[in-house]
């Protein structure tokens, strides 16, 4: 499917604009549950949208663009100190982006049965497989990503180290993800389509 992608202009214009939608649905996820359990620093900075512009990261975007299948949007912003439950409802806030990430792949694996077009079909897999693999990587439980603060338990008051934790994603978990996240993610699809 990668091959389709830089040999059809229609379908990497396609994969690209999902990925971009798929990345603002999950960061404005966060956002919304934010804001329901009383935070408003979401809504105040203008996060509280399903437009993807609002939630894009330059350097993000264009690793999107480099990769064609990998990227990140900005992180959701929020006060633990609005919220009432501070250690539950980070991990609840958290959630939210992988959820809505699954959601939207059971969405599109709708559609997809109700096509009948095989190219759009393939299309609609890769769409369906990549919000399926964003919301699995991000359960992984390794700061920044949202598992740390829904498996560890990780204080929303406190600061990790984003250095460290970048080289680690990039060294340790992302080589790693694959042999875990694949097989999750296959069985996953299989379901789906």
């Amino acid at each position: 499917m990668l091959e389709l992608l830089f040999t059809s202009p229609f379908a990497f214009i396609i994969v690209f604009g999902g990925l971009i939608v798929a990345i603002g649905i999950h960061e404005a996820a966060h956002c919304y549950m934010a804001d329901y359990l009383g935070d408003p620093t979401p809504r105040a900075l203008g996060r509280t949208t399903l437009n993807p512009i609002a939630h894009l990261d330059l350097v993000g975007t264009l690793m999107i663009l480099v990769t064609g299948r990998f990227g990140w949007g900005k992180p959701a912003p929020f006060d633990p100190y609005n919220l009432q439950n501070p250690q539950r409802d980070t991990a609840l806030i958290a959630l939210a982006g992988p959820i809505s990430n699954i959601l939207l792949a059971i969405g599109l694996s709708l559609v997809f049965h109700l096509l009948s077009n095989l190219s759009i079909l393939g299309i609609l897999k890769y769409l369906i497989s990549l919000n399926l693999n964003l919301a699995l990587f991000n359960l992984i439980p390794v700061p920044p990503l949202d598992g740390s603060k829904i498996f560890l338990g990780k204080s929303p008051f406190g600061e990790h180290n984003s250095t460290m934790s970048l080289i680690i994603l990039i060294v340790v978990v992302m080589p790693l993800a694959s042999y875990i996240i694949s097989p999750i993610s296959s069985f996953l699809l299989s379901l789906l389509i």
